[in-house]
């Protein structure tokens, strides 16, 4: 199993645990449009609490990656996700908050 299956596997548990549904193909392509992050300890989570890093989140993912317009609905999406994900959940994984954040946005289309 390569190191790639073996975060997928990861991310799919951490789903099931946080009984959170998700398609398996989806998260794969969100995954793999992280690149290299998902394997550097720091990169690999998303902090709930540190404003600075949920807007360069915003920014660079909602924003850039996937065209976006900035709106106080990005924003509410982002709020929306960390609550699902779990605020006090340590392990809030980036590809688990990328792939809600493409799921609570309908941006599904963007990975196809």
């Amino acid at each position: 199993m390569s190191k790639f299956d073996e975060k997928i596997t990861l991310y799919q548990s951490e789903m099931k645990k946080l009984g959170l549904k998700f398609d398996a193909d989806l998260l794969t392509k969100v995954t793999k449009g992280l690149g290299p992050s998902i394997y550097k300890p720091d990169a690999e989570t998303v902090s709930g609490t540190d404003k600075k890093e949920l807007e360069t989140l915003k920014k660079n993912f909602l924003m850039k990656k996937l065209g976006l317009p900035d709106s106080p609905k990005l924003d509410h999406a982002v709020e929306n996700v960390i609550e699902k994900v779990g605020k006090s959940n340590r392990n809030k994984y980036r590809a688990i908050v990328y792939y809600e954040l493409v799921k609570e946005l309908g941006q599904e289309g963007k990975y196809n």
